[in-house]
């Protein structure tokens, strides 16, 4: 049994570290659900008036889903390397491919939350029959008393109808709901499509095997991993070092003074090395030889960003 339930563990761990673009993007739609229901049970509330439920219930759906894509823009990494790119060395070195490639994949990771919050609203309908209640057709409701407008129709969502309106008022409700549903399953079924697209074409077009874009994966994110925590050692020793120039003493735990004592701090990077890691980076090979990240490029010496490798990366430098 417990052979089994390490074996599971280590299962799971090997998962989420393969699949953590598929976890984050499930996470996110996770908890778009939950702030859906959420908003929907406490916040939104149909002001049942002509005109206004029009603009309230587009709000409820757009508004909270323009918020969520632009959070998702700014949290991605991938948006201030472009933002990097485009201050320290403009967009020349960009093929067309490479940008189109990069925009997608801002765009389709920011794209999730959205998405899921979009659909969760049309497959409840609340949204929808707010907006376009009042834009039912009198005479597409058999025997429904001409008297009655779109005032009327504006208040079916609030049920604050006269008796004898009710079972038109279930018949409305009935039908928009019908319609909002069939319009998220439609948004779902494109999206699915789209996606499926999206990876068979990532694959088709891909200048690696499937082994070797596991381990640029892999490579990339223990990359990322070892400088994060590198960098924050470092900043240590270093605002150590300068306190303890400042007033002449440092106060240090025992950890702290272990990291001072094993990593004695040679210098800082200047500001050409930090813009040499800093940036968009696409998979680029020179003489035969992968270069799997800016960084990697950098401590192999290899000079110039363009698209083409016999053009701008041929010098390639031994460390």
């Amino acid at each position: 049994m417990a052979a089994l339930i390490a074996e599971n563990f280590r299962f799971l761990s090997l998962f989420f570290k393969s699949k953590d673009v598929m976890i984050f993007n499930g996470l996110v739609a996770l908890g778009t659900v939950g702030s859906e229901e959420l908003f929907s049970v406490v916040a939104f509330n149909c002001p049942c008036s002509p005109a206004r439920n029009y603009i309230y219930g587009l709000a409820a759906i757009g508004v909270p889903a323009l918020a969520l894509f632009l959070i998702g823009v700014v949290w991605n990494n991938h948006t201030w390397n472009l933002v990097a790119e485009c201050h320290k060395r403009g967009t020349k070195n960009f093929s067309a491919a490479a940008t189109f490639l990069l925009f997608g994949s801002i765009m389709g990771r920011a794209a999730v939350a959205p998405v899921t919050w979009s659909v969760i609203s049309l497959l409840r309908g609340e949204a929808y029959i707010c907006a376009l209640s009042e834009f039912v057709r009198p005479s597409s409701l058999e025997k429904f008393p001409a008297e009655y407008g779109a005032e009327v129709l504006a208040r079916f969502p609030c049920k604050d109808v006269p008796t004898n309106l009710t079972k038109f008022r279930d018949e409305v409700t009935r039908r928009l709901r019908y319609e909002s549903q069939l319009f998220g399953w439609l948004l779902i079924g494109i999206v699915a499509v789209l996606v499926f697209l999206t990876k068979c074409l990532k694959h088709c077009c891909s200048p690696l095997s499937y082994r070797q874009e596991a381990y640029w994966a892999q490579y990339r994110s223990n990359e990322n991993k070892l400088f994060r925590r590198t960098a924050e050692v470092h900043s240590r020793i270093l605002a150590a070092t300068n306190v303890k120039q400042f007033f002449g003493f440092v106060a240090l735990d025992k950890e702290e003074k272990e990291l001072v004592q094993e990593f004695p701090l040679e210098g800082v990077q200047p500001s050409p090395q930090w813009n040499a890691i800093t940036g968009v980076y696409i998979y680029r090979e020179n003489k035969g030889f992968p270069l799997y990240s800016r960084l990697h490029k950098w401590a192999k010496g290899v000079e110039g960003n363009g698209p083409s490798p016999e053009g701008h990366e041929m010098l390639f430098l031994a460390s």
